[in-house]
Order: structure tokens, then C-alpha cells, then sequence
């Protein structure tokens, strides 16, 4: 099911994007100094809206093909080496992030920030987890909900540390072979393959280097990021008798990125478009380590 909890980021993203977008008079993209009733209102209703469209199309278009069940849990914490879980760890944070930075929008105070807004993850996935309980395909997974909670956990921690959000969660996608060899699970085209070919998708936890050494030697936008992504998969079970002969890998990268938020500008639009972009992480030279021991450097990685 992770495949459309990112779809749904992404969603909210260009949503809260193109809504920004739509005035060139009033400074409507420039952070409320006080709260604004009317903002607030819009964020609260476009959010609810959205989620509860998704909800109802998740219902109608994708749990109706299945038959129902009494409610049940799974254990998938071995599937797909865990980039699924990592899924729902970047969908979370980045959903709360969304939330709490519409809000900041509207002026909404820090503490209400932290309670209303960095929960809209959390509150939405876990709605997709109860969805999947009552569905003979799927079930509840408590493994996804840890994930689930520390995405949260990720970003309110910082909040309530540094108010700031030193390390950021990126992610990254370069296509592979696997798609071809099983498209109806790994994706048919480009657009499902970024979505559900667990062996491109690479996930990044991404360090400010000046927030941590405090140093003007080094740009403030300048990051260093630690990437985690798996190879040879062709299914999620790894004693799935069908695909015996798979070589599963993980894989584990070191190399820079940038922080396209600390970037200074005076122009607000600017603002908002680093502010959906910095969900990706940024082609660098990159170091790969992988669990058969081979060490590999590549000269731009995606």
C-alpha cells in the first residue's frame, strides 16, 4: 500500500503548491505574522477535503476489487527488505511537514503547528492501515504503523529540540530492469516505476552540516546525506517460491546534498518552490556500500 501513500505527498505538495501559486498581488505566499482566521480555515478545509477524497477513492477504486474480512494484523517486517517501511517513514514525515508548514502559513501558533498540523501523516496513514485490517488482501501491520510514527516522530522531535529540522528525509529514484520482468507489481512506464519499483527508490536521511558545526567555512545550504536503498528484488516475500533464484542487496550510500530551503531569497514564490522541491534529494557523487561487501563510486547518482 505504500505506493499510494507517496502518491498521496505528492498530491498535497503540488496541491498546496498550485494553491499558493494562484495571486500575484497581496503577498499571499508570504507566513502570516499573526494568526489568520480565513488562511486557517482554507488550510482546515482543503486538508480535510483532500483526505477524505483520497479515503473515499482508496475505498471505491482500490479495497472494492477485494473481498472484506473481520479485522486482521500481518507481520510484513521482511518484505521488500524494508523499503516499504521506509515508505511509510518518508510519507509520514513529509505529510507533516506539509501540515505544520500550511498552518505556519496561516499563522497558527508553534504548539498548534505541532498538535494539528505534523499529525496529518500519522492521522491519514493510520486510516489506510485500518483500511487494509478490514481487507482479506492486506491487514494491519504494526511494523507500518512504527514507521508511520517515527516519520512523525522525526519531525516533531527536531521541532521540539531545535525548532528547526536539521536532518531532512529525501528521496531519489533511477529506473532498473526489474519493472520489465514483473510490471503489474514493479510498475508499466516511468511514472508507476517511480511509485512501485522498490529497487530504484533510494531513501535519504539528509544532515545541515552548518546546524550541527556552527561554522561560516562551510555554505549553509550544504548537506551530508546517508542513503538507503535494496536491489534483486522481484517480490516482497523473500521465501516466495515463484522468484527463488533472486539476489536481494541492500545498499548503503554516502554523499551530498543541498537544503534547497536554507538557500536565502527574497522572493516568496521562490520560497515555496524550494520548499516542494527539497523532497528530493539532489544528484551528488555518491559512495555505495553493499551488504555482499562491494563498495562502488559513482560519479552522479539519482
Amino acid at each position: 500500500m505504500f505506493k499510494l501513500n507517496v502518491i498521496l505527498v505528492y498530491l498535497l505538495t503540488c496541491f498546496t503548491f498550485c494553491g499558493y501559486s494562484q495571486s500575484d498581488k497581496v503577498n499571499f505566499l508570504k507566513p502570516s505574522d499573526s494568526l489568520n482566521s480565513s488562511r486557517r480555515n482554507s488550510v482546515i478545509i482543503a486538508e480535510a477535503s483532500l483526505a477524505s477524497i483520497s479515503l473515499t477513492g482508496l475505498n471505491e477504486l482500490w479495497y472494492a476489487d477485494y473481498p472484506r474480512s473481520n479485522f486482521k494484523t500481518v507481520n510484513d517486517s521482511e518484505d521488500w527488505l524494508q523499503m516499504d517501511k521506509l515508505g511509510h517513514f518518508y510519507s509520514s514525515y513529509q505529510l507533516g511537514r506539509l501540515g505544520a508548514n500550511t498552518l505556519n502559513w496561516a499563522g497558527v501558533s508553534d504548539k498548534d503547528q505541532l498538535i494539528y498540523g505534523s499529525t496529518l501523516g500519522l492521522g491519514f496513514l493510520t486510516a489506510v492501515e485500518i483500511m487494509d485490517g478490514f481487507s482479506d488482501e492486506w491487514g494491519f501491520s504494526w511494523s507500518d504503523m512504527v514507521a508511520n510514527v517515527a516519520g512523525t516522530g522525526l519531525y516533531v522531535g527536531q521541532e521540539l529540540l531545535w525548532k528547526d529540522q536539521r536532518i531532512v528525509l529525501k528521496y531519489s529514484f533511477h529506473t532498473t530492469n526489474y519493472a520489465n520482468q514483473r510490471p503489474d507489481v514493479l510498475g508499466d512506464g516511468i511514472f508507476e516505476e517511480v511509485l512501485k519499483d522498490y529497487n530504484g527508490q533510494t531513501y535519504w536521511l539528509s544532515a545541515n552540516i552548518n546546524s550541527f558545526l556552527k561554522t561560516e567555512k562551510i555554505p549553509n545550504w550544504l548537506n551530508l546525506a546517508f542513503g538507503y536503498g535494496a536491489d534483486g528484488m522481484l517480490t516482497g516475500d523473500p521465501m516466495d517460491p515463484l522468484f527463488s533464484n533472486q539476489t536481494r542487496v541492500r545498499q548503503y550510500y554516502l554523499s551530498l546534498d543541498i537544503d534547497l530551503t536554507r538557500i536565502k531569497t527574497n522572493s516568496h514564490l521562490l520560497n515555496t518552490i524550494f520548499d516542494v522541491l527539497n523532497i528530493i534529494k539532489i544528484p551528488f557523487p555518491t559512495i555505495e556500500l553493499n551488504s555482499e561487501g562491494g563498495l562502488k563510486f559513482h560519479y552522479i547518482y539519482f
